[in-house]
Formats: structure tokens, C-alpha cells, sequence
């Protein structure tokens, strides 16, 4: 019996000796398998995000929903597109604030911090480690700027808007007139569009439009519209020069502007009949497939620095009312992602990130854009600088208010309505008019 109970104790010890060894053999060897820790499940909830145009766009699910239904099952996504009686202040009344929201500097002040849905993201951003120079600095800058009190206030996505100069061939074919090209001046585009205003039997063709509106706040001076400093239009001498620039182009016979900015703008390029139009360059300007359309770069004024001007991104922002911040800014990361961008540049978007692998996926899937003049996107290698904003403290006139401002005065002024000092004169008025109303709240 004694030896039974000693054999049995000495196999209990043999095995214990060998399970031992053989865990002391899987650490050593790196094998040993740490039990995984059980996956947390999350909560179901609805992140509702505001922004884009029409809901018949269907921005939103062409170029996110996919990506992040799969990586954040538990989050429902509710899409919900601006439309008439649904304005994101109308939400806000209703009691409706969204979560994510779609911002730009022109209507940052009064489409977002004026409704108190500001959020600043910095705080963010240092939880998460978030890298923030991987877009490029101008956007992020101008963003810090324009919300006058260091905050961040959203992440630039694609795309951003360079200005160029689209020209239609057909038109340019029909008159035997050369095309135009890469880094030219005012005075070439002027030339072209004197010999291209003409009229054909009944047909009166316009050698030149414009978005005035755009070359005026983007202008390659950086200047601003509303002093950043003082309560008055910016340094009126020197826009005089821009004004007279542009204007010329509607003194050409055959030429005149059309009779509302929205026209001159959207509509008279479309129309076929005009032979250039300076403008963005954007997705969100679709020209009609009958034309024959080409761009090249943005003109440059003499003695002016030669630079690529350009009107920046949309931010995706964090409401402040916002419960689910962490998990919204978690999204916002995900579709600036650079997987994200380079699906989106393949497709001709310009992307915000400064990644050369992404940058350089531009209109990949885009036959019909690879066929065109792109390069004229890029010709030149330094931007303007954005306009400084205002300096804190100081009242502040919505930037969407101040280059519509500016817009009407300029097609005041080419439509004879008004001479230029008289112009200026109106407009400043009006910026103070502005500011007072914003003293007043």
C-alpha cells in the first residue's frame, strides 16, 4: 500500500515537473498564447451629420457610408442634406442639432459659432494623437484664424478649389483661334478675348465671364475685404487696381456682363456661346458634356507674385451639443483618412492631405479628366496666402456676407450703374453697417 501511494506521488510530481518545463519551454520560445481579453460591445446609437447639397446628390453615401458602416457597426449614420425650412438654424430651433456638421470659412461665423455649436477639437486631438501636419498647414491656419480664438474647429476634407481659366475649343476651333496656354497674363487673356467677343450671323459669342467673386476674395495678394484691424473696407487704393483689371474685360463690344451675378457666374459658360470663364475649379461646377472644354492656369497680373490662387476645403465639426463627441471625432478621422482621400483623388477630388502617394492618384479613374489640361492645377508651386482675419475681440462681418458684398459692388460697376469711387465708397458703408449689427447683439 505504502509503495502504491509513493508511485502515485511520484508520477503526480513527474507531471507537475513537465507541465513546468513545458511552460517555461512556450515562454521561452515566445509561443505561449495571452488569453485575448473579451471584445467590449458597444452600444448602438445614431450619429446624424449635416452637410452637402441636395439629398438627390448622394454625396454622403458615395463616398463614406460604406467605409464607415464597416468600421463602426454599432453606429447608425443620419444623413441629413440642408433643403429649404431644414437650414442648420431651423435645426437648431427645432431642437435638432446634428452631430457632425459640414463648415467652411465663409460661413463659419454665422452658420456655425453664431448659433453657439462651436467645438473645439484640440482637446481631441491631443487625446488621439492626432497628427495634424499631414494636411496641408494653409487649411488648418486659416481655420485657427478665422475662429479668432485658437480653437481648431473642424478637419479639412477634399476637395479645395484652385482658380483656373476654362476655355471652350469648339469655339476657339470654329473662329481659327489659338488656344490658351499655361502662365499667362491678364493682358494675354485680355487680347484673346477681344478677338473672341463677335457676332455670327444672329449669334453674338462673349470672348470672357467670370466669377468675379472668387477673384476677388482669392486674389494672389492675399488681401483681405474687412480690415482685420480697423472697422472699414481694406485699404481701398489697392483695390482699385483689381477692379480696373476686371472691368476692362466687360468694355470689350459684344462682351457686356450679364444682367445678375448668378448669371455671369453659373450660367453664361453653359450657355456654349462663351469662349473663357475664370472660375473654380470644381466638382461642383459640372459643365454640359457638349462642350469641348479645356483649362490652364490662373492668369497672372504684371509685376504681381506669379502664384496659384485658391479658395480652401470644407471642415467636418463636432457640434457642442454633441453627446457622442469621442466617437464622432473617431468618424471625422476615418473619412480624411488617406484611404478615404485616395478613393476620393482617384476621382478628380483635390485632396487636403499633404501625402504625395495620395496627391499623386489624381483622376486616376477619370479618363475623361486625364484627357484634359490637369497639370494646369499645379503649374504653379506657391500659393497665395490666405486674407488675415479679423483680430480678436473686434466685431466681425460673416465672410460670406463680405464677398457677396463686394461681388455686387464690382457688377455695379461694370454695369455702369456706379463708378469705382463711388463703389468703394457704398461698400465700405455697408461693411460698417455690418459691423454695427454684430455690436449690437
Amino acid at each position: 500500500m505504502k509503495r502504491k501511494i509513493s508511485t502515485t506521488l511520484l508520477c503526480g510530481v513527474a507531471i507537475i515537473a513537465l507541465s513546468a518545463c513545458g511552460a517555461k519551454k512556450e515562454e521561452a520560445g515566445g509561443t505561449a498564447q495571452t488569453p485575448k481579453a473579451p471584445e467590449v460591445k458597444k452600444d448602438p446609437f445614431t450619429l446624424s451629420v449635416f452637410g452637402f447639397g441636395s439629398a438627390q446628390d448622394n454625396e454622403f453615401d458615395q463616398r463614406y457610408r460604406e467605409v464607415l458602416e464597416r468600421k463602426y457597426p454599432h453606429i447608425t449614420f443620419k444623413y441629413i442634406p440642408q433643403s429649404s425650412g431644414n437650414s442648420l438654424a431651423e435645426m437648431v430651433a427645432r431642437g435638432e442639432t446634428p452631430d457632425l456638421i459640414r463648415t467652411d470659412i465663409p460661413n463659419l461665423k454665422n452658420n456655425y459659432l453664431d448659433l453657439q455649436l462651436g467645438s473645439d477639437l484640440n482637446a481631441l486631438v491631443k487625446k488621439n494623437n492626432y497628427d495634424l501636419t499631414r494636411f496641408n498647414d494653409q487649411f488648418i491656419k486659416e481655420l485657427v484664424e478665422a475662429g479668432r480664438t485658437g480653437a481648431l474647429y473642424g478637419l479639412p476634407y477634399p476637395p479645395y478649389f484652385p482658380m483656373v481659366l476654362t476655355y471652350n475649343k469648339g469655339l476657339f476651333d470654329k473662329f481659327g483661334v489659338a488656344y490658351p496656354k499655361d502662365g499667362m497674363s491678364w493682358d494675354d487673356v485680355y487680347e484673346i478675348a477681344k478677338k473672341m467677343s463677335r457676332t455670327d450671323g444672329a449669334n453674338v459669342f462673349r470672348g470672357f465671364s467670370a466669377n468675379i467673386m472668387a477673384m476677388l476674395r482669392d486674389n494672389p495678394y492675399g488681401y483681405p475685404i474687412l480690415d482685420p484691424s480697423a472697422d472699414q473696407l481694406f485699404d481701398l487704393e489697392k483695390w482699385k487696381p483689381l477692379f480696373l483689371n476686371f472691368k476692362r474685360f466687360y468694355e470689350i463690344p459684344g462682351n457686356k456682363i450679364e444682367a445678375t451675378r448668378p448669371a455671369e457666374i453659373n450660367d453664361a459658360f453653359k450657355k456654349g456661346n462663351v469662349a473663357m470663364q475664370v472660375n473654380q475649379y470644381s466638382q461642383y461646377l459640372p459643365i454640359p458634356q457638349e462642350i469641348d472644354w479645356d483649362i490652364v492656369s490662373y492668369p497672372s497680373l504684371e509685376g504681381a507674385p506669379k502664384r496659384m490662387v485658391w479658395r480652401g476645403p470644407f471642415y467636418w465639426s463636432i457640434s457642442s451639443t454633441s453627446k457622442h463627441k469621442d466617437d464622432a471625432f473617431q468618424v471625422i478621422m476615418t473619412m480624411v483618412s488617406d484611404e478615404v482621400q485616395l478613393a476620393d483623388a482617384k476621382k478628380g477630388m483635390l485632396p487636403t492631405v499633404a501625402s504625395k502617394s495620395v496627391q499623386g492618384a489624381f483622376a486616376q479613374e477619370r479618363p475623361d479628366l486625364q484627357k484634359k489640361n490637369m497639370k494646369a492645377l499645379f503649374y504653379f508651386q506657391e500659393w497665395s496666402p490666405y486674407s488675415p482675419k479679423r483680430k480678436a475681440g473686434l466685431a466681425d462681418v460673416p465672410t460670406v456676407v463680405q464677398q457677396d458684398s463686394m461681388a455686387q459692388t464690382f457688377h455695379d460697376f461694370a454695369s455702369g450703374k456706379v463708378d469705382l469711387n463711388t463703389g468703394l465708397r457704398q461698400l465700405d458703408e455697408k461693411l460698417k453697417q455690418e459691423l454695427a449689427k454684430d455690436k449690437s447683439k
